[in-house]
């Protein structure tokens, strides 16, 4: 049996122009707001529980400071979803785990320094996961930033290859939206750049 996964990243507030397909699980790579404000999280989180997919994952990306800055006040908005922070949650025996985080970019939320700082949110990807959501790229793919600076992360590769997730998801870099295949992994940049690029439908195996 497979399991639908339709995926979605850096939707920014515009997700009311995104025609969203069927599917089993919905899953938002992060960026849900433009500026990370309550009033835009209350929003966006109202809006994914319209929606009429059995299971719906989601985390936070660069852009979504109040999850960061109040966490215990952003879960309560996340109430009928399923929100993932460096942790995991089995869906029809299929292993998902989530992470924010991405190599510093600009003065954004979620921002870790290259090497130890980074690595240490890595570390914590247990083996056995089968679908990886991060808010940002691995080094090399789906990484381009439109003036050709790649900033994925190196750290993010090396457990990428430690943990062979079936799918790796993840959005952040609007200009580099494809698919790439690192060993036996899928690696999606998923991202609906402020709405104007579809959602990514993957199918994935159930145990």
């Amino acid at each position: 049996m497979t399991l639908r996964l339709v995926a979605m990243a850096d939707t920014h507030g515009a997700h009311h122009r995104l025609e969203v397909p069927d599917g089993d699980v919905l899953i938002h790579a992060g960026d849900l707001t433009p500026r990370g404000t309550r009033p835009q999280l209350e929003e966006m989180t109202r809006w994914l529980r319209s929606l009429p997919h059995r299971h719906k994952v989601v985390i936070a990306g660069n852009h979504d400071f109040f999850v960061q800055e109040k966490p215990a006040e952003a879960r309560a908005l996340f109430e009928g979803l399923t929100y993932l922070e460096d942790e995991a949650v089995v869906i029809d025996g299929v292993r998902v785990w989530g992470s924010p985080w991405q190599p510093w970019f600009h003065d954004w939320a979620f921002n870790l320094r290259r090497g130890p700082d980074i690595d240490a949110k890595w570390k914590l990807i247990p083996e056995g996961v089968d679908v990886l959501v991060t808010h940002g790229p691995p080094a090399g793919m789906g990484d381009k930033c439109w003036d050709g600076r790649r900033v994925g992360c190196d750290d993010l590769l090396r457990h990428l290859a430690r943990v062979k997730p079936k799918v790796h998801l993840f959005g952040h870099i609007h200009e580099d939206k494809g698919e790439w295949l690192h060993g036996a992994t899928r690696v999606i940049n998923v991202t609906t750049s402020d709405c104007e690029l579809p959602c990514t439908v993957i199918d994935v195996e159930t145990a």
